[in-house]
């Protein structure tokens, strides 16, 4: 039985079989396109993820990304050659689920791909009643759907941002190490750099910046980690 479709774009002949005999025995089908710009031609509402490559022949990874943020929030995974962090968080703050490092093994890719996947629901809501939101604060969480909305407006959150959220939610105020969050978030967290958490605060800050610009919502605190503002 067929669980859906993945897209992987991606330019290395040897490491996109690889991949597509690893997704296939899992039981996804697999579009491959070798170009960005291909790529961007086979997406379409049926694809379930994106694993996709920075350094593609045609445009850059981090382009394509831009391209499928405009109309989708797709769970998208970064295949990279760089260690930089700062490729890394560039990614992240793209809108970019999560990344994985080349070389790998095809069941480290698979674990990540599941640990997305697991996370993703279909559907969204734009409005939460009134029953579900946090007490005394501006926020609405609707669980099922994955979705928190901010001023009674949708934020569009990739999966890790969703639970970092939610997570800070739940405490307002309690301050969380990067460590911390990481270890109940990530599935692999020893697998990925600290800075990743940043890269996800930064990107939610600008999204509740352009619902409520006074608002700083996700404190930081300078060697310690986050906290969630408690008093509004």
């Amino acid at each position: 039985m067929v669980k859906g479709e993945i897209l992987l774009i991606e330019d290395e002949t040897a490491i996109a079989q690889n991949i597509i005999y690893a997704l296939n025995t899992e039981g996804y089908k697999i579009f491959w396109a070798k170009q960005g710009r291909l790529g961007l031609k086979r997406f379409n509402n049926k694809t379930l993820l994106i694993l996709l490559d920075i350094g593609l022949p045609d445009m850059s990874g981090f382009d394509v990304c831009r391209e499928i943020r405009k109309k989708s929030m797709v769970p998208i995974i970064f295949i990279t050659a760089r260690k930089s962090d700062v490729d890394t968080v560039l990614g992240l703050e793209l809108g970019g689920d999560d990344y994985i490092i080349k070389p790998f093994s095809p069941r480290a890719m698979v674990a990540r791909v599941r640990a997305l996947l697991r996370r993703t629901t279909a559907g969204s809501k734009t409005i939460v009643p009134e029953d579900k939101q946090c007490k005394g604060m501006p926020f609405g969480i609707d669980e099922e759907r994955k979705q928190i909305t901010f001023y009674r407006s949708k934020l569009e959150l990739t999966r890790y941002e969703y639970l970092i959220l939610k997570t800070l939610l739940e405490h307002p105020g309690r301050v969380y190490s990067r460590q911390q969050l990481m270890q109940q978030i990530w599935i692999e967290p020893e697998s990925s750099l600290e800075r990743t958490v940043d890269a996800h605060v930064k990107s939610m800050r600008k999204k509740m910046k352009k619902v409520s610009p006074r608002h700083e919502v996700i404190l930081t605190h300078r060697g310690l980690g986050y906290s969630l503002k408690e008093d509004w």
